[in-house]
């Protein structure tokens, strides 16, 4: 089933009541609204001004809803998660902890091709010529060794939007504020699904920072960027990039989380995706399997 997802960018008071999410706003200029906790997946809470009940926080971690905050910038900057979001918590965490280096390397090597053959994808649709990219995807060695993943960013960065000496910078030009707002949804999304499927976000394949809580999150998002690029570059080719994030361009951005895409020949929203995508990941960890599931670009 599709979850709903719910944004709150206005003053709101958020309580519950028989299962539901119970919706009240303070101006009294908008009727309250209930929703089944269960059919919501995701909760974006923007506005400084929205107070949230602990009996509705308890029920949607129960219920393994992404709670997203924002900062001032109206920026994600945490999700809410369970502690333990799997019966085999402890099981599947062992795994993890024992998994080999090679297979580690192995991993990214999947990952860092279905990253690239994405990204290709993505600018094939844009009627960029990039048959290097395909060729890169099957030089790319264990571990990535010899860097394909950034030889093909640097690529993909100057050939992807119609604009002049473009450069993916976090705090850069816009669609740059485009990008790291759909981004901070994916890496909430990716991390709700690694926890769903047993895993803890904090232990990567590849990534490793002691400053960074979500090693594990930040390798398995990279195939699914393409996805946030695809929608960032319609806005891009049709001349709608903006300064600001417009409640309007959020909303849009949101759409991310029910978007379409294929993974092993079947199509699926891609949150959704994302939980076949961690729920391989396992396997691979537990021996089961030797494949991560990725979506394919498909247009």
């Amino acid at each position: 089933m599709i979850k709903r997802t719910l944004f709150f960018g206005n003053p709101a008071y958020l309580s519950t009541k028989n299962e539901q999410l119970v919706v009240a706003f303070p101006n009294g200029d908008q009727e309250g609204v209930n929703v089944p906790i269960e059919d919501i997946g995701v909760l974006v809470l923007e506005n400084a001004q929205i107070t949230v009940s602990n009996k509705l926080l308890e029920k949607l971690v129960y219920n393994n809803v992404a709670v997203f905050h924002c900062n001032s910038q109206h920026l994600p900057i945490g999700m809410l998660m369970p502690l333990s979001g799997h019966s085999e918590h402890s099981e599947r965490l062992r795994y993890q902890l024992d998994a080999s280096l090679p297979l580690k390397k192995n991993l990214w090597q999947q990952t860092v091709q279905a990253k690239i053959r994405n990204q290709a994808g993505h600018l094939t649709l844009r009627e960029v010529p990039c048959k290097r990219m395909y060729g890169w995807t099957k030089e790319v060695m264990s571990g990535d060794s010899q860097n394909h993943e950034a030889r093909a960013a640097a690529f993909y960065w100057q050939n992807i939007f119609p604009i002049p000496d473009f450069n993916r910078n976090r705090g850069g030009v816009p669609p740059n504020n485009l990008l790291n707002y759909g981004y901070a949804i994916l890496r909430g999304l990716t991390a709700r699904a690694l926890v769903s499927s047993g895993m803890l976000p904090v232990l990567g394949i590849h990534h490793r920072n002691k400053y960074n809580a979500y090693c594990l999150a930040d390798d398995i998002m990279e195939p699914y960027r393409p996805f946030v690029d695809t929608i960032v570059g319609d806005m891009v080719y049709e001349g709608r990039f903006f300064e600001e994030l417009t409640t309007e361009v959020k909303r849009e951005l949101l759409k991310l989380i029910v978007m379409d895409v294929e993974i092993d020949g079947k199509k699926s929203p891609l949150m959704n995706a994302m939980s076949r995508t961690t729920a391989s990941l396992y396997a691979c960890f537990s021996g089961e399997s030797r494949k991560i599931l990725y979506p394919d670009y498909v247009f």
